[in-house]
């Protein structure tokens, strides 16, 4: 905790209550740093008040000390007795809110280092390269790959306006991510609640626009974020990324898990690095086996939506900001098939049931 933070919300005024924030009930939790001051308080009232809050609060600490930017997060309380079940996305969508995109479709793998953000990105490409209006959702936000894949590192911070958080644009992709908010080399150093604050922040206080699909890049493993996104959004379904070995798709099996217990349907499973093409003679070789992701897919009856190569220019493109997808070649068209069938998949899962009608 920042003592000079402390100080600082010492001297605002809780509108609600009238008490320094610093000593308010509402206070959560704070963090300084990086020159970013994270405040989280519990809802006040109104969102109307509350976004007014928020504004006094930048107003009032940004260029104190070495405050560059300032992140206000409204998260509920604990509950003392067990909480409630989040509302499904059918709830949410009786109740009125409307989702930031028609489908809303997660990627994740269970396990780091499979190259999930670099499908994901590429997914997100793909789609954009066939006309819709994609957007794309860095939900790791530990390490946040965004910026990169999308040739934006350095880019300037997101901004916020009346009508919410304004996303960056590349390629033709919307995207928001953590990344935009830290320095390059700056940790993310936050307890799980400050962590599915911010994801639900980019999910529900994003200004997205009218979005045709928004792909939801996933952190490794089966946590926090997984868990708020699956229960609190109306997820589409989602995509499991996996290489060959058993070692990563044991992790994966793991992801697939989680979504079934929430009742997300799995949309199908990629394989990448599925063979590595020689730069220099153009032969395919195995390195890490084939085609385990699609036995295993055709083994738990999901679609099995294609293999992704491992290609000395797609890292090159990956590190340069170059989404491969939106190139031509081989691995340029295994994205695009990929998203194609992802698609259908999310439109077939997004079609509501027809209904029977006995006479």
């Amino acid at each position: 905790m920042s003592t000079a933070l402390t100080d600082l919300l010492a001297r605002i005024e809780d509108p609600q209550t009238g008490t320094p924030l610093a000593s308010s009930e509402r206070l959560m939790g704070q963090d300084l740093r990086g020159g970013i001051a994270t405040i989280i308080l519990a809802p006040g009232g109104p969102d109307a008040d509350d976004r007014a809050l928020t504004r006094t609060l930048e107003s009032a600490l940004t260029g104190q000390g070495e405050i560059e930017r300032v992140r206000v997060i409204f998260e509920a309380p604990r509950q003392s007795k067990p909480a409630a079940k989040p509302a499904s996305s059918t709830a949410r969508k009786a109740a009125g809110a409307k989702p930031p995109a028609r489908l809303i479709i997660a990627v994740g793998s269970g396990k780091g280092g499979v190259g999930k953000s670099t499908v994901a990105a590429n997914l997100a490409a793909a789609c954009a390269k066939t006309g819709l209006k994609t957007g794309f959702m860095d939900a790791d936000i530990y390490g946040p790959s965004g910026p990169r894949l999308f040739g934006l590192t350095g880019a300037p911070g997101l901004k916020k306006t009346d009508v919410g958080i304004e996303p960056l644009e590349a390629h033709g992709v919307k995207l928001v991510s953590m990344g935009f908010l830290i320095g390059e080399r700056d940790p993310v150093v936050w307890r799980g609640p400050m962590v599915t604050g911010a994801v639900r922040q980019f999910m529900d206080d994003v200004n997205w626009g009218d979005l045709d699909v928004l792909i939801v890049d996933l952190p490794p493993g089966t946590g926090d974020v997984q868990l708020a996104l699956a229960q609190g959004t109306p997820l589409t379904g989602a995509v499991i990324v996996s290489t060959p070995q058993d070692l990563a798709l044991d992790d994966a099996k793991k992801a697939m898990a989680l979504f079934d217990k929430t009742q997300i349907p799995v949309l199908g499973m990629v394989e990448n690095m599925s063979f590595f093409i020689c730069p220099h003679c153009g032969e395919g070789s195995e390195i890490f086996g084939r085609g385990g992701v699609r036995a295993e897919a055709e083994h738990l009856g999901v679609p099995f939506l294609g293999e992704i190569p491992l290609h000395p220019a797609l890292r090159e493109a990956s590190d340069a900001g170059e989404l491969t997808a939106l190139g031509e070649g081989p691995v340029a068209q295994a994205f695009v098939r990929a998203a194609h069938r992802m698609i259908e998949a999310a439109e077939d899962a997004h079609r509501p049931a027809p209904k029977i009608i006995f006479e």
